[in-house]
């Protein structure tokens, strides 16, 4: 029988979530939804320095608005918790003794002068070999140069150590992984990694993540490439404990880089080129500094995570709009690059205009309201539903909606200086208060679009007046920018008494 699948998303709360993280997630969701899994979260805040406040919750909120769903996590429980490994801290040290007692690891003593003084001295050598290993640890202070009497004597009597992996020395490990395929990684090449801290009673991230996917019978292991180097240290810890039967599956995901193809993305990317770079808008509890993100930018959730998922992933076809249903059925681990994928923030905003032209009216009025609040806009619904439909194909952003649309709710106050300087001629005031009077007659009941265009088109007949001598500047003096959906339409929706006296304060033009 097939294990059941089980990923994880295993983010480290040390600052907000960075878009890569999400698509990490959401690759993870879509491949645990396609194959009837299951989807956790597991907080990893092992490194106490790094630890930032609030960041935790910033991650959970920022995935919940992406609409990225956990089947066990901090919030939402489930029989193989904590999901917090803080709260596991007690389950790491027996496993670190294991390896002790069975010659996988060993505990070593050397203070952090002593460790840059191994550095500094290796460098002079010019050793090709800088870095605490197989061949390096036989000069330190560790459980291979000490007695057995002094490293027990030493660690009874409360002295500061850490635990390293003991690294076979010069074997050739073979890992496959589901996107790069195989791989071979010489052991001469890496180091003996710590794996415990006496300092702090808690495990690194390696030994951690290890143990909890372990114990969580996790079944795939989706990362980002940064990962990909820890990849034999893992292996060769599920060798050490004996767990090469469970070991997971692990596929490793090709960076997000900049705009122009040169490194990975970061957030100084995003304030330099005006884009932002995390899910939800983001405060340093330590300097204040703030951060923009997507939901605050005007983007929707949906168009988001679209964008997302087709950075490094291809459905093999021409289709770029996919709602999540449909990427669950598509998605493919094999049609995963393995070249980093460069970002577009002119193709982000190009996903958000497609998914708000189809977005329902009632869904965007309820997006626009808190505009209208900030505004000092009194809500009418029914109004508000009969204006989307005349701005959301001109909207990129939720943010364009005060823009595209504020004279729909409020008489301009200044007029586009470009439009007035190219539009407005000496006889312009008087020939729009002449049509104000041929439009005030209309009846309220006939003063849609078609009957308000027929008007002053005739008017325009009559008085052998050009089309953009009249329509030019009657758009102005409607909307004070000289833009915006088709005029009599305009018209129609502000209605008769606000038309004429918007037409009647060009007196002071």
């Amino acid at each position: 029988m097939t294990p059941k699948v089980r990923v994880r998303f295993a983010p480290s709360p040390t600052g907000p979530l960075h878009m890569g993280g999400v698509r990490t997630a959401f690759f993870n969701y879509l491949f645990a939804k396609q194959h009837g899994g299951d989807f956790i979260l597991r907080i990893e805040d092992t490194d106490s320095k790094r630890f930032v406040k609030g960041a935790e919750d910033y991650i959970m909120d920022a995935l919940a608005w992406c609409g990225i769903r956990f089947d066990e996590g901090i919030r939402e429980g489930g029989k193989y918790g904590p999901y917090r490994q803080s709260e596991r801290k007690d389950i790491y040290l027996k496993y670190a003794m294991q390896l002790v007692e069975n010659k996988h690891a060993y505990y070593a003593f050397d203070t952090p002068d002593e460790l840059e003084e191994m550095r500094k001295r290796l460098e002079d050598e010019k050793s090709s070999v800088r870095q605490y290993n197989a061949l390096t640890r036989g000069y330190m202070k560790n459980a291979y140069t000490l007695p057995e009497s002094d490293v027990k004597a030493r660690v009874e009597a409360g002295e500061a150590y850490v635990i390293r992996f003991a690294m076979p020395e010069n074997e050739v490990v073979t890992m496959h992984d589901m996107i790069r395929g195989e791989i071979s990684v010489n052991t001469n090449d890496l180091d003996d990694k710590v794996i415990f801290k006496s300092a702090d009673g808690l495990p690194t991230y390696h030994l951690a993540n290890i143990v909890d996917d372990h114990l969580m019978d996790i079944s795939h292991v989706i990362r980002g490439e940064e990962w990909l180097p820890s990849l034999p240290l893992h292996v060769l810890l599920y060798r050490a404990f004996g767990w090469t039967d469970t070991m997971p599956e692990f596929a490793h995901l090709p960076l997000l880089l900049k705009p122009d193809g040169k490194g990975k993305l970061s957030k100084r990317d995003g304030d330099r080129l005006g884009f932002p770079v995390f899910p939800l808008a983001w405060t340093d509890p330590e300097t204040g500094e703030k951060s923009s993100g997507y939901r605050e930018s005007g983007y929707l959730p949906e168009a988001f995570v679209n964008m997302l998922a087709l950075l490094g992933w291809s459905p093999g076809t021409e289709q770029e709009i996919f709602s999540t249903d449909e990427l669950i059925q598509a998605f493919d681990m094999e049609n995963i690059s393995k070249a980093g994928a460069k970002f577009s923030a002119d193709k982000a905003k190009w996903f958000n205009q497609q998914y708000l032209k189809v977005c329902e009216d009632g869904k965007l009025a309820e997006m626009f309201k808190p505009i209208l609040l900030q505004n000092n806009i009194e809500i009418n619904d029914d109004y508000l539903i009969k204006v989307i439909p005349h701005i959301k194909e001109r909207i990129v952003l939720l943010t364009d909606f005060w823009e595209q649309a504020a004279f729909f709710f409020k008489t301009p106050v200044e007029y586009n200086q470009a439009s007035l300087n190219k539009h407005w001629k000496a006889d312009t005031t008087q020939t729009l208060l002449n049509l104000a009077e041929r439009l005030n007659n209309i009846p309220e009941n006939e003063f849609t679009a078609h009957h308000t265009e027929e008007v002053a088109k005739e008017f325009i007949t009559q008085n052998n007046l050009g089309m953009g001598k009249v329509f030019n500047p009657l758009r102005l003096v409607l909307t004070g920018t000289g833009g915006g959906p088709h005029l009599f339409d305009i018209v129609e929706l502000i209605g008769k008494s606000e038309t004429i006296l918007r037409i009647k304060q060009v007196r002071g033009l």
